[in-house]
Formats: C-alpha cells, structure tokens, sequence
C-alpha cells in the first residue's frame, strides 16, 4: 500500500477506534458549503463529518472486527463519527436532513452494535443526555420531596396546636 493510503488508513483507524458511535451517510448532492456547514454543527454535537473512500473503511473496519459496516459501504460515502452524544449528533443530522434533504443516512453503529437508518433515526428521538439526566434526578427526588413535604405539614400541625393551646390559655380565666 502506497505511504500517503496507509496514513489515511491510519487516521481513519484513529477516528473509528475512538468514535463511540459511527453513521455513514450518502453525501451526494450536497455541495461544499452545506458540508461545512454541517460540520459546524456537528462539531458543536463533539462529532466530525468525513468524506471517506469505502474501501479504506471496509479495510479499517475489518481489522477492528466491525464488518457489520458493509451494507452501508456502497455509493459516496461521508462518515460521521463521534465520542460525545449520539442523540444529539443524530438530531441534528436529522435536522440537517429536514432543512436539505441531503444527506441520506445508510447505517450506523453505537459501541459495536450495528444500527439501521431507521436505528439512527430513533436515536434522533431520544431526549438528549442532560434531558435524560434531569428526569433521573427529578425521578429519585420525588419522594425526598414528598418526605419533606409530610414533615413539615406535621410540624406545622404541631405548631397550629400549640398556638391554640396558648390561645385557648390566653382566653382563659386566670384565677
């Protein structure tokens, strides 16, 4: 293999070894402004937008033992690939999609697992990371809350009794 293949190689080897997520697109059609563009906003996602030759990557995805890739490695292809969240890479890959109907997503893989278009596109549902934590908290404080919430109502039970203890003593004849 010819030095400048085998440093491309190496890159792409790099980028799919630290990806936690991979999605292969069809890029056809979109001209180099809307690539830059969608870089911008992937990049915002902690996700880069490649142009990549299928063969490298069917050769690189081979040796990292994610042959599942194969399907998707046919036409021009792009890769998307990224360590941050896939939700949010996936949003706005699909939003992105919406406003140019460009690119087309042909498969993915998350950890090693093989996705489907209709995979990444489910993925674009979900709430992002820091939505999902939010409920996890507002989840496990719920009933913190409701403990809180009967204590007091308690103690102010106390204090309304002993208030009209004190009134009931103020009234009172004192003999």
């Amino acid at each position: 293999m010819r030095l400048e293949k085998q440093s491309i190689v190496n890159e792409l080897r790099g980028k799919m070894q630290d990806a936690t997520f991979l999605i292969l697109t069809d890029y056809k059609g979109l001209n180099v402004a809307a690539m830059n563009e969608l870089r911008g906003k992937l990049r915002d996602a902690q996700a880069e937008f490649h142009v990549v030759q299928n063969s490298l990557v069917r050769l690189v995805a081979k040796d990292l033992g994610q042959a599942g890739l194969e399907p998707g490695l046919t036409g021009p292809s792009a890769m998307i690939s990224g360590r941050g969240d896939v939700a949010r890479a996936a949003k706005v890959l699909r939003d992105f999609i919406k406003d140019k109907e460009k690119p087309t997503i042909k498969i993915g893989a998350l950890q090693g697992a093989i996705l489907s278009a209709q995979d990444v596109a489910m993925l674009a549902d979900l709430p992002s990371r820091e939505q999902l934590y939010g409920q996890l908290v507002g989840t496990l404080a719920a009933p913190m809350q409701r403990l809180v919430g009967a204590l007091n109502q308690k103690l102010a039970s106390v204090v309304y009794v002993l208030k009209a203890y004190q009134e009931q003593k103020e009234k009172a004849p004192q003999a």
